[in-house]
């Protein structure tokens, strides 16, 4: 399990941008957004560091993730 801290995510269409960019990666993830805390946590086999570089290059900066 990852935790992200994902900054400029505001409404529903944020959740669907950032859980359509991990799903891209990886088809199985698992993605909960918390738009209150700015965190996405995703269950994936795929690497954190490909799972945040897609959720940038959809336009949400990463500022900090763990590994849980």
């Amino acid at each position: 399990m990852y935790e992200l801290q994902v900054e400029k995510m505001s409404c529903g269409h944020c959740v669907s941008a950032v859980t359509k960019s991990v799903q891209a990666i990886d088809a199985q993830a698992k993605v909960e957004v918390d738009l209150a805390q700015r965190t996405v946590r995703v269950q994936s086999a795929a690497e954190l560091g490909k799972i945040a570089e897609a959720i940038v290059a959809a336009g949400y900066p990463v500022v900090a993730s763990a590994t849980n």
